[in-house]
Order: C-alpha cells, then sequence, then structure tokens
C-alpha cells in the first residue's frame, strides 16, 4: 500500500511516517522532509497534481496551520476533492467542541468558540459533503517523548523563567503521540467512516499537563507559574473507538510516568 503522509515536518506526521509499515510518502510545505514531496495544499490544482503523481492508496491529513483558515478548513476540502476514490483519514480536534460539562462522544454536534476550532469543523462539514466514506479523527493535545510538543516546550521555557502561565481552568484529555500514530495507522485499513475520537482517556488542566512533564523531566512541578484562565473544559469520550482498537490510549499520568532509576 503507498500512503500519502500530509504535514510530515510536524509532530504527529514524523511519527505517523516513522511508524507506518507501508510504502510512504512524506509530504511538506515550508520545512523539507528526507525524500519528501512538497505540497500546498491551499492550492487546488497542486493538490491534484501531486495525488495524481504520486497515485497513493490512502491518504492521512495531518497538516493543519492554526491561525490560518484556508491552510486549516480549505486544504481538507481540496484534499477530499482531489481524492474523492482514495481513503482518506483526517486528524480534526477537539477544538471544534467549546467548554461543556460532560464529555463530548462522537455523536457530538460541534460548537466551536475560536477560529481554530471553528476551522476545524468547516474542515469536518466539507469532508463528510465531499468524501462520504472519508475518516475524521478528532484528537486533544499531543504530547510525546522528546521535547518537541508545544505542551513540553511551553513547560520547559516556565520552568526556565521565561513570562506566562498554565491555566487551571483548561481542561483536555492528552494522547501520546506514538498512541495517537499508531491507532491512526490501524484505522487507516479499516472500513471505519464518518467521526472516531482518538484521545486520552483521562482528563488534566494544562497546570497538571505541565506538572506531570516537569516530574518526568526532573524539573520543579511547583515552580510553574499557574493563573485560572478562561474555563475551557473539553474532554472528548474515546471509549466507543478505544473498544474497536488494538492500540492502547494510555493515560496522560501514565505515559508521563518519570522513568526508574
Amino acid at each position: 500500500m503507498r500512503l500519502l503522509v500530509t504535514g510530515a515536518a510536524g509532530l504527529l506526521g514524523r511519527e505517523v511516517v516513522q511508524l507506518a509499515d507501508h510504502d510512504v510518502v512524506p509530504t511538506y510545505h515550508s520545512a523539507p522532509v528526507d525524500g519528501g514531496v512538497r505540497l500546498d495544499v491551499r492550492d487546488r490544482a497542486e493538490v491534484k497534481a501531486v495525488i495524481q503523481r504520486v497515485r497513493p492508496d490512502a491518504i492521512i491529513h495531518t497538516a493543519f496551520k492554526q491561525d490560518d483558515w484556508v491552510t486549516t478548513a480549505d486544504g481538507p476540502a481540496n484534499l477530499a476533492v482531489a481524492a474523492r476514490d482514495i481513503r482518506l483519514v483526517f486528524v480534526s480536534t477537539d477544538a471544534v467542541f467549546g467548554s461543556g460539562p460532560d464529555r463530548y462522544d462522537e455523536d457530538a454536534a460541534p460548537c466551536p468558540t475560536n477560529p481554530y476550532g471553528a476551522a476545524k469543523a468547516a474542515a469536518e462539514t466539507a469532508i463528510r459533503a465531499i468524501h462520504p466514506n472519508a475518516l475524521i479523527a478528532r484528537t486533544s493535545l499531543i504530547v510525546g517523548s522528546e521535547g518537541q510538543s508545544e505542551s513540553e516546550r511551553l513547560t520547559h521555557a516556565l520552568a526556565g523563567g521565561a513570562p506566562g502561565a498554565l491555566f487551571t481552568e483548561n481542561i483536555r484529555c492528552p494522547v501520546h503521540v506514538t498512541d495517537l500514530a499508531t491507532a491512526l495507522l490501524e484505522l487507516m485499513p479499516s472500513e471505519r467512516t464518518g467521526v472516531v475520537h482518538v484521545a486520552g482517556p483521562e482528563a488534566v488542566s494544562r497546570l497538571e499537563l505541565g506538572r506531570l512533564i516537569a516530574v518526568r523531566d526532573g524539573l520543579d512541578p511547583e515552580a510553574l507559574p499557574a493563573v485560572p484562565g478562561a474555563v475551557s473544559h473539553i474532554r472528548l469520550d474515546s471509549t466507543r473507538t478505544q473498544q474497536v482498537l488494538n492500540t492502547r490510549l494510555r493515560p496522560v499520568s501514565e505515559f508521563l510516568r518519570p522513568p526508574r532509576s
């Protein structure tokens, strides 16, 4: 199987490329990757040309730009148009929802409250209309083991005295990048369509996440500054997806557990 992975220079895309047991064609926009093909998903003609040249059997679309509507919303639609007959897995986000008291399952209607969430929700709507056999995989905060995720970088910066703070009222369900990439690769050849949730089972605040990272990395968790911030409790319910996965989505307190000395 030939697999095309967009956003291969990013944390998740890079992990998918490394773990895939397929003929993988990575794509990038501005940061070249080994063996990669440049692809600007904003350009519909270029997307079509790359798809026709590479002729993939499946696509995992991880590329996005948080502050760019065209990349995040129109780009996935361009891929869906060019790849109607190709298996498409689109990585979406918990930001398609607003703060709520309960966990969101796959049947919950998107209700974004920020531009990024609105762009991802628009992309989901376009994909479902254009490519009904596509799979939309919503996830949450992605954390790694090598300090390359946004949460890890922020924690280290704040522990080193950088300005800013971690929010106590911003709650998410973090997932390890390896768990997420493995789950996407497992779901990709399946017959599942529509929406799945692929996030960790444990909900924590940004402060709690930062403290877990700090402890794992030998930093002082009590040195991390904290403020309440705006209330934003967005918890994905991934139970339904976990029941069909062999991949175990680990809780954040487990995958960030300090290594034994």
